[in-house]
Formats: structure tokens, C-alpha cells, sequence
């Protein structure tokens, strides 16, 4: 498949840092695919150290492994990804990490008083939530995801 020699799971687990059972795993979730060299054994491209790397970081922004699949499997197959394929792939991170910060931002300000009154959107709330108001705006502490109170 691959016109090099490619890299050896020992010497991509090495480069990333990873274990080799963590490649085998990222492996059978389908986040990188190796091929076989003629003798048997797996071999990577140099672009799987580009995508595990990737991995590692979005994990650690909060996105789960089927997220992180869907974005790498908008990458091409058969050749190196180019910036402005990772630049199409950013782009929809960005947002969802925009969109984050935006929650916490909202949940770092308004903390303070919903912790204070003790409702999180609960029915016990008269001021924020008379008759249980933000029940109806869906599940959970419907003011601190964004939701405004009824006037």
C-alpha cells in the first residue's frame, strides 16, 4: 500500500509518547489505519504521528473519540493531510470550544447566585423560578446553559 517502509508501532509509540496498547485501541476505533508490510507486521505513516497527536490534544480539550473520528474521517485517505485540510477540521473545533467557553463564562459569572439560592432551575425557587418555569425550558440548570427567566 504505502511506497516507504512506513513506522513501526514501537517507533510511533515512541514519537507520540504513547503506549502501544493506547495505538492498538486508537487503531480499532478506527482513528488510524495501518497496513501491512510483506512480512505481516503493522506499519504507519509518518501523517498517523500528525493524527494521534491531534487525538491527545482534543482529548484533552473534551472531545470524545467518536467526535475526534468524525473530524479525521473528513481527512483524505491515501495522502498526507495539507494545512488547509487541518484548517477545515479547526475551524469546526473552534466553534464547539467557542461555544464552551461561552458556557463557562456564563456558568463562571452566575455561579455564585444560583449556588446562593440553591435552585439550579429546582421548583423551590420564587425569585429565579416560580412554579418550577424553567422545567419547561428542558432538562437541568436551564439558566446557567443560557436560557433567560420569564418575565
Amino acid at each position: 500500500m504505502a511506497g516507504n517502509d512506513g513506522l513501526s508501532i514501537g517507533a510511533l509509540a515512541r514519537r507520540t509518547g504513547l503506549a502501544v496498547s493506547a495505538i492498538r485501541y486508537y487503531e480499532a476505533q478506527g482513528l488510524i489505519k495501518p497496513w501491512r508490510n510483506a512480512g505481516g507486521q503493522r506499519r504507519f505513516e509518518r501523517a498517523d504521528l500528525r493524527r494521534l497527536s491531534f487525538v491527545m490534544i482534543a482529548q484533552q480539550f473534551g472531545f470524545t473519540l467518536p467526535q475526534i473520528k468524525a473530524e479525521l474521517d473528513r481527512l483524505p485517505g491515501g495522502r498526507t493531510p495539507t494545512p488547509a485540510d487541518w484548517a477545515d477540521i479547526s475551524a469546526g473545533f473552534r466553534a464547539a470550544l467557542d461555544s464552551r467557553i461561552n458556557t463557562l463564562t456564563r456558568l463562571r459569572d452566575n455561579l455564585d447566585g444560583c449556588i446562593g439560592c440553591g435552585c439550579l432551575s429546582l421548583d423551590k425557587c420564587a425569585l429565579y423560578n416560580p412554579q418550577d418555569r424553567a422545567a419547561e425550558k428542558g432538562t437541568g440548570p436551564r439558566y446557567l446553559l443560557g436560557d433567560l427567566p420569564a418575565r
